[in-house]
């Protein structure tokens, strides 16, 4: 190969420098005009993929960086930001192949190291996140981005000291940090002589933009219930929800079609027979989020034969790309009509092959996903052996756990959560759908309630481990105990002992939550006081 003249290294060098000031256009431009004069020059494909993934082209993104990881294998930052292109892709297999070799070069530039923490914490390989977060923090610990990050790895393997140590180094950095006030009150329960209370209203002044007032109000939020102050907690918690529901383009009607599509387009279907692999390993475990999904992956997992896959969009993805549709959302009406009549058995094989890189170390696993209840039809035909378990949970305490939650602000799965009504409205639509779904494949979804759970933890125990075809175990009582990472936002809760302290925590805003009661019994939702 010819080495490139000064004017191509001149032409990379402005390639290189509009991708390092985010002009991700021109540098993707630039790069691959320049490509077809040098087409095994490493760094240029690097330039045009990592552009490509930026600009939302992860598919062209994978193209470029795969051929720069073969120009030059002994480069961690193209294998990382590879890694990333194909997580994006849901190709985790390859994703964490990648992340590994990346990992195996002993990378020391920090954006690399913050590349990977960020890919294994997709991946759900917390004890990697954490290990390359503290080696990232060691080598920069002024960066706060850094130590919330290393904090976040360590809420999820449960070391709640050291997440603490690393918000508080954080706020320290940069009090106007703004989403770790929230994290550092999810730590633990305040108390009336240990709370932030005072500080977080300290800083209110300083909060101007929309995102961090939010934080603001859902840290003051959880701390005032904590101490008792539940009229202040829920005004906080609804003015918080209001500023980033005003930020979003949301209507319920989004959500309603999804429902109502379902409803249209597989229920008018005939029952196909499953033909899909008859392997038993995957568990699925769904229902409303904050319904009890992760308590009950944890007493499943804590069980030797089963390994906690975290919450997969494996079956999800894998539905996409069988029902050939291009819109941009996994799942949508159009996804829906297109996947009535699938390959099952191919879906069924393709999901399992996804997940084998990390639940191949044992006889069965859980998918933890709690949106895969859209799914129930599709997971029924094409993986027949397939254990589907649902939560569910008094319905005032599901619709006031997903209102007080602050889910992923860039998922558009939860934006019913941002106001009370909505959630009680979408809470509707599920109960009617899981209703649907019950007569439409009797016998293949355990619907398990998250009250008789608390209240009668061994015999409902049994009765899960039974359906799912598995020996007793006494562990799984001690689901506590369980060290396995836990990334939702239940991390801490699940690693306390069985208690009642979630039961009836909706009659504590019981004035407050008036309307969402009437409009749930209207529906014909019994609510049990």
């Amino acid at each position: 190969m010819q080495p490139p003249t000064d004017e191509q290294k001149r032409r990379f060098n402005a390639a290189a420098a509009a991708l390092g000031k985010g002009d991700w256009g021109v540098a993707h431009q630039l790069a691959a005009s320049l490509i077809r004069e040098l087409p095994s020059h490493a760094g240029l494909h690097f330039v045009a993929g990592a552009a490509a993934l930026e600009s939302r082209q992860p598919s062209l993104a994978i193209d470029f960086l795969s051929r720069a990881v073969s120009l030059d294998p002994a480069r961690a930052d193209y294998l990382g930001q590879l890694a990333r292109a194909l997580a994006s892709m849901h190709r985790s297999a390859d994703s964490l192949a990648a992340a590994d070799k990346a990992l195996a070069l002993s990378p020391a530039d920090p954006m690399t190291l913050d590349t990977l923490g960020a890919v294994y914490s997709q991946l759900n390989e917390h004890a990697k996140a954490t290990q390359v977060f503290r080696r990232l923090v060691e080598s920069q610990p002024r960066q706060p981005g850094y130590r919330f990050n290393l904090a976040t790895s360590l809420i999820f393997s449960g070391d709640v000291a050291g997440a603490e140590c690393e918000l508080e180094k954080c706020l320290e950095l940069e009090p106007r940090f703004w989403k770790a006030y929230p994290a550092l009150a999810q730590l633990r329960k305040q108390t009336t002589t240990d709370n932030h209370v005072d500080r977080l209203l300290a800083v209110v002044p300083l909060a101007h933009e929309a995102e961090a007032r939010t934080y603001l109000h859902l840290a003051l939020a959880k701390e005032l219930e904590d101490l008792g102050q539940y009229p202040r907690a829920f005004e906080h918690l609804a003015a918080g929800k209001a500023i980033t529901r005003a930020t979003k383009r949301y209507s319920f009607s989004r959500d309603q079609a999804l429902f109502e599509a379902i409803e249209r387009h597989y229920f008018a279907e005939p029952v196909p027979h499953p033909t899909g692999p008859q392997g038993n390993e995957p568990i699925f475990v769904f229902g409303m989020p904050r319904s009890g999904t992760t308590l009950v992956d944890r007493i499943l997992s804590s069980h030797p034969d089963v390994h906690a896959a975290g919450e997969l969009e494996s079956f999800g993805y894998a539905v996409k790309r069988a029902s050939g549709s291009t819109t941009p959302l996994m799942l949508d009406p159009d996804t829906i009509a297109r996947s009535r009549r699938l390959d099952w058995s191919r879906l069924g094989s393709d999901y399992l092959a996804s997940t084998k890189p990390f639940t191949g170390n044992k006889p069965r696993f859980t998918d933890k996903l709690p949106h895969n209840f859209f799914y129930a039809g599709h997971i029924a035909n094409a993986l027949p052996m397939a254990k589907m378990i649902c939560v569910r949970r008094n319905a005032m305490d599901t619709c006031l756990g997903n209102f007080r939650q602050m889910f992923a602000r860039m998922s558009s799965y939860y934006d019913y959560s941002l106001d009370i009504l909505d959630t009680g409205r979408y809470y509707i639509l599920f109960d009617r759908l899981m209703s649907r779904w019950e007569q439409r494949i009797p016998g293949r979804i355990l619907t398990i309630q998250y009250e008789m759970l608390v209240e009668e933890q061994e015999a409902s125990t049994r009765e899960l481990l039974d359906f799912c075809g598995l020996s007793w175990h006494q562990e799984c009582l001690r689901f506590e105990l369980n060290a396995a990472p836990v990334a939702t936002a239940s991390a801490l809760q699940v690693r306390e002992p069985m208690n009642r302290e979630s039961v009836n925590r909706w009659k504590r805003y019981e004035a407050q939550l008036e309307p969402l009661r009437r409009l749930l019994e209207d529906a014909g939702i019994e609510i049990r006081d």
